[in-house]
């Protein structure tokens, strides 16, 4: 039998969600080696019988903390897709901000209408099985996953940062024209394209472990006169919740 596959939004733009429909030729390829049983953006029918799913968004509501409690019970391998899934997000912002401020700058004077909670990443809540981080999720990455799932063979993200990426493509480093960028201390799989582009790396992929921080703190300090805080400060734009977590 097919694996049963499901594809679930919490609190956010949904566009790791789009992503998926955004395959094309390879969706034909995935559809004909799973079922989706479960997916608002692209089907009304609805299963919860559910093999593998792959949920985007941040838990940011009351509602968002009962649906991922149940698509944690539905599904025997739980994925969180993007990055306010993996880290929080963009939506943790709002943790750093008054509640009543924010409630009225966004809702106005409906904002007793619409309850919220302090934002948080999946894995805050839930235990979540695999990350497929970034902003939005590296769709090829995806593809390389279920292939992955599909055939038993194990899965892992890369464990070094952006600048790898970057300097096999030939990037020159944004530091040399004095740009801070997060490419030292960030998750590679994204290959690098933000740099490659001009824009400085934001994190949107997740900061690496504490060992590559102190590394990279230490090359930036004395190459680039650049503190390890002066990078971080950026980091709040998609990793506010892990804040805590960081030297």
């Amino acid at each position: 039998m097919k694996p049963k596959i499901a594809i679930f939004s919490l609190t956010g733009c949904e566009g790791c969600s789009l992503a998926i429909l955004e395959l094309e030729d390879q969706l034909l390829d995935i559809l004909g080696a799973v079922e989706i049983v479960n997916f608002r953006e692209g089907m009304t029918e609805r299963s919860w019988d559910i093999d593998i799913g792959f949920v985007d968004g941040a838990v940011s509501t009351p509602e968002d903390e009962k649906e991922i409690i149940r698509f944690r019970e539905s599904c025997k391998t739980l994925v969180a897709i993007g990055s306010c899934a993996c880290l929080g997000g963009i939506n943790t912002l709002k943790n750093y901000q008054p509640e009543d401020e924010y409630r009225r700058y966004v809702y106005g004077d409906k904002a007793i209408w619409f309850p919220t909670i302090a934002a948080r990443a999946l894995s805050a809540v839930v235990k979540v099985d695999y990350e497929l981080p970034g902003c939005p999720m590296i769709k090829e990455e995806f593809v390389r996953f279920v292939k992955c799932m599909l055939t038993g063979r194990p899965f892992e993200l890369p464990d070094y940062a952006v600048c790898v990426e970057c300097k096999k493509k030939g990037n020159l480093c944004l530091y040399e024209k004095g740009v801070i960028c997060l490419g030292p201390v960030t998750r590679a799989g994204c290959d690098a394209i933000c740099p490659s582009f001009g824009s400085k790396c934001e994190g949107c992929r997740g900061i690496l472990g504490h060992e590559a921080l102190c590394a990279a703190g230490v090359n930036l300090r004395e190459q680039y006169d650049v503190s390890l805080d002066d990078v971080l400060a950026d980091f709040r734009l998609f990793g506010a919740y892990q804040e805590k977590d960081l030297p």
